[in-house]
């Protein structure tokens, strides 16, 4: 274990109603890295999770009201004093233990590291094919292998992760947009494999309503950071479309129709509509390094 790393460290724990895990939690962190901070984010818990924390002696702040697990993560990376962070859920799916192995790659150069879950992991059979799709989508948007995007365990360099602070939405998924948002800004990433245990207590992840909500934030910071990897798809769909129409009535009619047009001219202004997205992105991009 990287000591330099521990010594200076702040591990983030998002919470809402995590009382049951947090009883035993905690006090392994907190004898695990007792010179780290530990700060538990309250986001808005009716249960005893206040109190569990004061009485493990640990750093507690509190939404008035529920925010949502990424503006709980946000509260958390404001509030940390360390120049490294671990993000990790409250609900004991991730292990203390494995947090040295994500800070020893971390010492190895990256600005990331992100604990990939593996298939025995996974909540359900749906959880696991809506998150390989979400994986293998998010890895052609960014032109890099993504493991596990929506995993929550990770550790990562406080100075980059505040670049991306107001990229992040408030509910979920904040581990989809911060890790879509590294890729494009050039950090390093890396994952090591770690098994999450079922969780304690209920999920508050509903997998369709939430899975539409990855879905679009990924569409999301495509779009802002590399807008003709979505445009260009719709523009050959449309103008293939087109294409075909043209053929059909030409061999059928001998005429080219209004359609024919239509879709052509929609496939060249979506295109173009791309070109100049990809310009702006890349000016804000420039502005921003």
């Amino acid at each position: 274990m990287n000591t330099k790393l521990t010594q200076n460290l702040s591990i983030v724990l998002p919470a809402k109603n995590e009382a049951q895990s947090l009883v035993s939690l905690l006090p392994q962190l907190r004898a695990k890295f007792p010179e780290a901070q530990i700060l538990v984010v309250d986001d808005g818990s009716t249960d005893d999770t206040v109190a569990v924390c004061e009485s493990s002696q640990v750093e507690v702040v509190s939404h008035r009201y529920s925010q949502g697990n990424g503006a709980a993560v946000k509260t958390g990376i404001r509030h940390a004093c360390s120049d490294i962070l671990v993000l990790m859920d409250a609900d004991g799916q991730h292990r203390p233990e494995a947090i040295d192995s994500l800070l020893e790659r971390l010492s190895q150069g990256y600005d990331m590291v992100v604990g990939a879950r593996n298939k025995a992991s996974q909540a359900s059979l749906a959880r696991l094919l809506g998150n390989a799709f979400y994986n293998q989508l998010a890895s052609w948007m960014v032109s890099h292998t993504v493991l596990d995007l929506t995993s929550g365990f990770r550790a990562v360099r406080r100075e980059k992760i505040l670049e991306f602070l107001y990229l992040m939405p408030n509910g979920f998924s904040y581990p989809t947009t911060v890790t879509m948002a590294f890729f494009r800004a050039g950090y390093a990433i890396s994952y090591v494999p770690i098994v999450a245990p079922e969780r304690i207590g209920k999920s508050h992840i509903n997998v369709w309503k939430d899975g539409v909500k990855f879905l679009l934030i990924i569409f999301k910071i495509g779009t802002l950071y590399s807008p003709l990897k979505i445009f260009t798809p719709i523009s050959l769909f449309f103008f293939m479309l087109g294409v075909g129409y043209y053929s059909y009535t030409f061999v059928n009619f001998s005429r080219f129709t209004n359609m024919s047009a239509l879709l052509l001219v929609t496939a060249v202004l979506i295109f173009l509509m791309g070109l100049i997205s990809e310009q702006i992105a890349n000016l804000v991009f420039k502005r921003d390094s």
